[in-house]
């Protein structure tokens, strides 16, 4: 007899290999065939909800593996809250306006700005924009991120835009916005304004100079006495008025051989960089007797005085800081302090105006050379160097950026008492996960100026302000802003250009002056107050959402400046209160050196590679194993580990998946009283351990904490012990017999919580397994994300502490006792192995000694479990007076030793395992008395 053929092998339709590239979009195309995410929303009618509400991402590309880090970790709470019984609806949304797209199309149109008709442009970007929330919209369904992508979220939609319009209307009623002269954050490359979240800091070199400002007449100082100034913007001394001192510093007068200075005595180790080498000082005073001194400006454009001011830094510089309104908002502060003039002779495109004489025309950095050339003719310049420091760069384009005065519209951040109630709002109603966002965000709002909101570009929604022909005076009226509203509900934002101005003015407006002929502003609005407003063109107005405050915003650290707070402002000045509850920020994504990724580095990792690959269940994998709250580093190298540990969990599924081909829960389980302890064992471990853990980490946004519960879970319960353990039941014991559905009653259990637990990382491996489940797509439900969370059964019931029939402790110690000694066991038949005593560990039979009573009582008691647990062919324990001692000291149980003998008795052919009884049987010689009766 073929003995091989009466055993119960593997039996499975369950891919061996994972394939996911080939085998994701084949569940892709099934989950939109029957409308999965319609299908989850409709079993969610009802119940709680837990909104989170998608940040847009901006519609200018194709997407990048931040976006995909993003997305997953949205993706992973939604499907967890899902799975836990709330109504947990997404809704992604898109970012179409502003300075991203703009860029991106004038990129790929090879034009400028003016080049190009606005409407003409405003169409392009349009489609432009569109084009792209298809194919992110693509990519992110390719990540299996479930959602409503037929009904997204755009802010160039027709009610989207009339939504901005009408929180803008609101804003302006109640006096939040002003027009205003103040510098601000200019980049000329793309010839607009940028707001604080729009700038980034990188490392830029300038130079670094002194330079004399002769005293005028009689100051009571010598003759030739000179201030000196430190800068690294020489470009700005056009637009120079004033020089800044610290009235509580104290200041002297010099004489050296480049002239009378006067320094501040804290910086007076200038003297030798500077190169003078004997200085003689001949006075000294305090910073507030300098207040009104008149000196000349070096290029004789105009005289400046001497203002006081406490920002004035003992840090660096001479302690006296050049003064221009027009190029810095500590300088325009001063500068309204004492009245001074600004002067801005810089243009949109950041190059000299005729105001600046023989500097006309040149770009402001490119200018430097020529302005320290003459500097120095004029015997004006100390000093000139280089200084490599942080310096402010558009997000855009990347380039150096300049402060520059211009005519603003602003948000007036303590209007109304709006940044102490702000505060208060991130002290004590919104929670920060990791908790240092609190004080990350809280420090910005207490120190950021007023927002501007205008910027100076084509695309994007316009601000409705009106220009008096007359008098040149630009202003805001709620009357213009309502009509607006209305034709942007029904024509869009293009309404702005393609109307009349007369279409807009109410009957009997007249500008300030009293003059009736306007036309229109050309500004439009800031892209971060677009889709700061998402709360009220969103959660506000879809139902399913629920309004405000939803439960979590959750975005890059990074918008901790950006969209936390472009979306705080206006629903403070709103609805009086946050549009959520809690906020969640990730680091960003760098490469396994930790660098930031780069093009020109070459060490971009495009998510669309590593799906074609490797699947996407391996980038949701690398998401879900990274601990987000520092930068998150990807490689080569990471990708292989992972894909790796992925194949752990895959195979662990399979080989369970294999053993279950002959099992039906509904009539195959066996109650618990018919469970061996090992299997008892394998399911308290996999409620106490890995269920408890992974709840415990989903709850807490811990996702690592989940990956890895799962993967030791498969990798060591399972793996190295359990599945390793009865795989003789599994396969020799008849297929009916108690013992063997015994283990497979354990197995499904435990495949049922595995495959539920990690569903909301891996998507498609968990849909997989959820398809080859026993029983009918586990149980007739058509998806495992239909499922529902892991409930408690008569499995889970009596290992619960609480319940009557509770014997956890018990088992759990016996069985822990045995496997804790199983290395020791393990280790000691390899020991034989060596030896040639034995060759499988089923040629070995174990001997326990132990000289304790309460011992031997124990271990007798698990006597019929121990020869599966150590997977050796017989057990024998025995008490003694003197039990040899372990072969390591360190063993945990020093009262139990153990042997390793050759097994007594005969092979049996069918399972391997030894026994005395092997040739007693006429019928069956070859076979031991379990396996005949098996058969």
């Amino acid at each position: 007899m073929d003995y091989k053929t009466t055993l119960n092998l593997p039996k499975t339709d369950f891919p061996m290999k994972a394939d996911l590239p080939r085998r994701e979009p084949l569940l892709l195309k099934e989950w939109q065939e029957k409308d999965l995410y319609g299908l989850i929303r409709k079993d969610a009618a009802g119940k709680p909800k837990y909104v989170l509400h998608d940040g847009p991402p901006y519609a200018n590309g194709n997407i990048h593996i931040g976006h995909a880090l993003n997305k997953t970790l949205k993706d992973i709470i939604v499907k967890y809250k899902t799975m836990r019984g709330f109504s947990s609806p997404y809704v992604p949304g898109w970012d179409c306006h502003g300075l991203p797209v703009e860029h991106a199309l004038f990129k790929e149109l090879k034009m400028k700005k003016h080049q190009i008709d606005q409407v003409e442009f405003r169409r392009k970007a349009h489609d432009y924009a569109l084009r792209f929330v298809e194919i992110q919209k693509e990519e992110f369904k390719r990540l299996g991120v479930f959602g409503d992508w037929g009904n997204p979220y755009l802010t160039l939609s027709r009610e989207y835009e009339e939504a901005i319009v009408a929180s803008f209307l609101d804003l302006v009623r109640k006096g939040y916005i002003y027009r205003g002269l103040k510098p601000v954050n200019w980049c000329f490359r793309c010839e607009t304004a940028l707001a604080e979240a729009e700038v980034e800091y990188e490392d830029h070199s300038s130079p670094s100079v002194f330079v004399k400002f002769k005293l005028a007449g009689d100051q009571g100082f010598p003759a030739d006495t000179s201030l000196v100034i430190w800068t690294t913007t020489p470009w700005t001394l056009i637009a120079n008025v004033a020089v800044a001192v610290n009235p509580a510093f104290s200041y002297s007068h010099y004489k050296t051989e480049k002239g009378d200075l006067i320094i501040a005595d804290v910086r007076s180790q200038v003297l030798e960089q500077l190169g003078i080498k004997d200085p003689q000082r001949t006075g000294s005073f305090k910073g507030k007797e300098l207040e009104g001194k008149i000196y000349e400006h070096p290029f004789g454009l105009r005289k400046g005085k001497v203002v006081l001011a406490d920002y004035v830094s003992a840090e660096d510089g001479s302690g006296l800081v050049h003064t221009a309104p027009g190029h810095g908002a500590d300088d325009f502060l001063t500068g309204s302090k004492y009245k001074l003039e600004t002067i801005m002779p810089v243009d949109t495109r950041g190059n000299f105006d005729a105001s600046a004489g023989e500097f006309k025309g040149m770009n402001v950095f490119d200018a430097n050379k020529a302005i320290l050339e003459k500097l120095e003719a004029q015997g004006a310049l100390l000093s000139a160097d280089k200084i490599t420091h942080s310096y402010p760069h558009c997000w855009r384009c990347k380039n150096p950026i300049i402060f520059r005065a211009t005519n603003q519209w602003f948000l007036k951040i303590d209007h109304q008492d709006l940044r102490r109630k702000a505060l208060a709002q991130i002290k004590d109603k919104i929670k920060f996960i990791p908790e240092a966002g609190k004080e990350r965000i809280a420090s910005m709002v207490q120190l950021r100026p007023d927002w501007c909101l205008s910027r100076q570009r084509y695309w994007g929604v316009p601000i409705p302000a009106l220009i008096c022909k007359e008098c040149g005076h630009e202003f805001l009226d709620p009357g213009v802003i309502e009509k607006y509203r209305e034709f942007t509900s029904r024509e869009g934002t293009d309404c702005w250009f393609i109307r009349g101005a007369q279409d807009f003015i109410p009957a009997g407006l007249q500008c300030s002056c009293g003059a009736q002929e306007f036309t229109k502003g050309t500004d439009i609005l800031d892209v971060w107050f677009d889709s700061g407003v998402s709360a009220q063109a969103v959660l506000k107005k879809r139902q399913e959402l629920g309004g405000v405050p939803c439960e979590l915003y959750l975005e890059g650290s990074d918008q901790h400046r950006g969209w936390f707070q472009s979306s705080l402002i206006p629903s403070m000045c709103i609805d009086g209160r946050s549009p959520y509850k809690s906020v969640l920020t990730h680091g960003h994504v760098v490469d396994g050196q930790g660098r930031k990724m780069s093009k020109s580095m070459g060490n971009v990792i495009p998510p669309q590679d590593i799906i074609k690959d490797l699947g996407a269940d391996i980038v949701r994998l690398w998401v879900a194993s990274s601990d987000y709250r520092e930068d998150i580093r990807i490689s080569k190298e990471m990708l292989t580990r992972l894909s790796e540990a992925y194949r752990k969990i895959r195979n662990t599924a399979k080989f369970i998946l294999s053993n279950l081909y002959d099992f039906n829960p509904l009539e195959d389980r066996v109650g618990y009283e018919n469970l061996k302890k090992i299997d008892k064992w394998i399911l308290f471990s996999m409620s106490y351990k890995l269920l408890a853990s992974v709840e415990k980490a989903y709850e807490n946004f811990e996702f690592y904490k989940a990956y890895q519960a799962i993967y030791d879970f498969c990798n060591i319960e399972l793996s190295s012990f359990y599945l390793d353990m009865v795989k003789g039941r599994l396969y020799t014991c008849s297929a009916r017999s108690t013992e063997r559905r015994a283990a497979q009653t354990a197995i499904y259990e435990v495949i049922e919580v595995l495959v539920k637990v990690m569903a909301p990382i891996l998507v498609f491996t968990a849909e997989e397994i959820w398809q080859y489940m026993p029983g009918g797509k586990g149980n007739n439900v058509s998806s495992v994300h239909l499922s529902g969370w892991p409930k408690k059964n008569e499995y889970f019931s009596v290992i619960d502490k609480n319940h009557p029939s509770y014997d956890g402790t018990v088992f759990m110690l016996d069985t822990n006792v045995m496997l804790n000694i199983v290395p020791t066991v393990t280790k000691l038949l390899e020991e034989k192995r060596a030896e040639g005593l034995i060759g499988s560990s089923f040629d070995a039979k174990i001997k326990l000694l132990t000289n304790s009573r309460e011992r031997y009582t124990f271990l007798a008691s698990l006597k019929e479990d121990l020869p599966e647990i150590f997977k050796v062919s017989q057990v024998e324990i025995e008490k003694t007076g003197d039990p040899a001692a372990l072969p390591d000291k360190k063993d945990l149980y020093p009262d139990i030793a153990i042997e390793v003998f050759k097994a007594d008795g005969q092979k049996c052919q069918r399972c391997w395992n030894y026994s005395v009884l092997v040739g007693k049987s006429e019928k069956h010689p070859g076979l031991c008395d379990k396996c005949e009766a098996a058969l």
